[in-house]
């Protein structure tokens, strides 16, 4: 199967995403769809404004050793409801915790992690709720095996922000030489910044290999646009809002057999990667949050390669974080004004992520 650069190449993961359809509103929901049997799941907070369902679920001490999907969410605490409609979908499947002797006697465990986004379209009321969660989640269980992932301004990463700059959701993976995948998807909305002030530059791009810096001239047209947009965001809706709420979000996993306090060393370490892209990161206005999934069969072959997934966990989530921000797309609407990274530098960067 031909590999798509996401997620979804860690084999049995799907993901579906998505927006709530209606005036006033730039919000969604991304789900993470593990295989039949479910995956091996930990977490990482970071963040010091988290809003998160389930996550204590995930410590290796307690009884829960696998999970069936994973939900990313717009909507601030009360898009959080959108893992109702996920878990109602998952128990129609039968598929979650068994406590009974009924195949259908499950109770879906179901960790989810929302960043702030009220606002954003002008209507604060704007959330996703339990029918958006569900619709994201048959989105994925209907998507093929492998399939690519949409990114930008999609699911979790409708109204996403990153620094006053346009936001959005991103995914890469890595084949290592083992033959292992280690993937991430993240939703970049942060408080701190994805670039370089003094440059233009994209921090994440420098450790993806392809830095690229624009021509002063075009960057400091590009600083006084972003600044006039923050200014004119500043008596809108989502400009009221003081001080500046976020967080951003991920999901990194691997095909790698690990148990629980493996995950969470991978979740802990993929933190790098958004240290990496985003700066200054894990503040008080943040909820960062990163989950990690086993969700393969792929003995682990020692130390070294545990040391190999654990790199290509941060990496490739510093990857994901520039995808995003390349793949969004600005707006001016009644929440405020965001350009997009591309509005201001136009296509420097190309297709070389």
């Amino acid at each position: 199967m031909d590999r798509v650069d996401a997620l979804t190449d860690v084999a049995g993961l799907r993901v579906g995403h998505a927006r709530l359809a209606r005036a006033g509103a730039l919000t969604g929901t991304t789900v993470v769809l593990a295989p039949e049997g479910g995956a091996v799941a930990a977490v990482d907070v970071r963040g010091g404004g988290p809003g998160t369902r389930e996550t204590d679920a995930l410590d290796p001490r307690n009884v829960v050793r696998r999970i069936d999907a994973v939900v990313l969410t717009g909507g601030s605490a009360f898009g959080l409801d959108a893992a109702s409609g996920v878990a109602a979908w998952l128990e129609e499947q039968g598929r979650g915790v068994r406590v009974g002797p009924d195949p259908h006697q499950v109770v879906p465990v179901v960790p989810a992690a929302c960043l702030f986004d009220l606002g954003r379209g002008g209507d604060w009321r704007a959330r996703p709720d339990a029918a958006l969660g569900r619709a994201a989640v048959r989105a994925a269980a209907d998507s093929a095996a492998g399939a690519a992932v949409a990114q930008g301004n999609v699911g979790a990463g409708t109204g996403a922000v990153a620094g006053g700059l346009r936001g959005g959701l991103g995914t890469a993976s890595v084949l290592l030489e083992s033959g292992a995948t280690v993937g991430a998807l993240v939703v970049v909305n942060a408080v701190g910044s994805v670039l370089d002030p003094l440059t233009g530059a994209l921090y994440g791009s420098l450790f993806a290999g392809r830095l690229r810096h624009p021509q002063p001239a075009a960057h400091e047209a590009a600083v006084r646009r972003l600044e006039r947009a923050r200014e004119q965001t500043s008596g809108r809706t989502a400009g009221s809002v003081r001080p500046p709420l976020n967080t951003t979000l991920a999901v990194v996993a691997t095909d790698v057999l690990l148990d629980k306090a493996q995950a969470q060393k991978l979740a802990g370490t993929a933190h790098d990667g958004l240290a990496r892209a985003v700066r200054p990161v894990h503040l008080l206005n943040d909820g960062d949050t990163v989950f990690a999934l086993s969700a393969g069969r792929l003995p682990m072959a020692g130390l070294d390669a545990f040391n190999a997934v654990l790199a290509a966990g941060a990496d490739a989530v510093t990857r994901a974080v520039v995808k995003a921000v390349l793949a969004a797309r600005g707006v001016d609407g009644p929440g405020g004004v965001f350009p997009a990274y591309r509005d201001l530098y136009g296509e420097m960067y190309g297709d070389v992520y």
